[in-house]
């Protein structure tokens, strides 16, 4: 389990702009660029239970929920309408913040598939980096990794980069972690808060069904 650290908005910002210099062009409005805005809803948007899931992408014990887990919650639950599954990215890094910017850079129905691959793959494109990374400080194999695998699921190099370095961008979504993390009192990853109920750490599928079934 991942503790959450002490990342402002302007230190996110900070690393967010250091991919690259912010782009130039006029910003225009958000969604008209076709990014996934704010919550994203999997499953039956009038499911009886909500589930949402506070995760980081470089959080190893959110990838292990999502390899272990989620499966089972996704076939007995989200796939059959009882529940729906809105997810929110905890950005304890400049890595989680960009993987979270590529996840919501191809729109509303790209964006799970690439939520993921990103953690399904996490071990190949962060884990197996992050170490090289703290000795040189040079971030681009983490980048291009992550962009191989945005590629997979149908997004340009030049998407990317646009969205990587949108400016309005990286602020809407740092404001959004700011303020649901905050108001739901999110301490550490992966977090749930099922109709209510918080439930920390990655769980059981046996653990978090009971959770669920509380609620039907």
């Amino acid at each position: 389990m991942s503790d959450q650290t002490n990342l402002t908005r302007r230190g996110v910002i900070a690393a967010g702009a250091s991919v690259a210099a912010l782009s130039a062009f006029p910003v225009f409005a958000l969604e008209d660029k076709g990014y996934a805005i704010g919550d994203v809803i999997m499953g039956d948007e009038n499911a009886p239970v909500t589930i949402f899931e506070y995760a980081s992408l470089t959080c190893p014990h959110c990838a292990s929920f999502h390899e272990r887990t989620f499966p089972t919650i996704k076939a007995d639950y989200i796939d059959t309408g009882k529940a729906r599954l809105i997810m929110r990215e905890i950005y304890f890094d400049q890595f989680g913040l960009w993987a979270a910017m590529v996840a919501r850079c191809g729109g509303d129905a790209a964006y799970y598939p690439m939520i993921n691959m990103l953690l399904g793959r996490q071990r190949d494109w962060y884990q197996s980096h992050v170490g090289a990374y703290n000795q040189t400080k040079n971030h681009q194999p983490i980048i291009d990794e992550m962009m191989k695998i945005g590629r997979l699921n149908g997004l340009s190099n030049d998407r990317m980069d646009s969205c990587l370095t949108d400016q309005a961008l990286l602020e809407r979504m740092v404001t959004d972690y700011q303020t649901t993390s905050s108001a739901d009192g999110i301490r550490s990853t992966p977090t749930f808060i099922i109709n209510g109920d918080k439930i920390v750490g990655a769980v059981s599928a046996e653990e978090m069904s009971a959770a669920i079934e509380k609620h039907l």
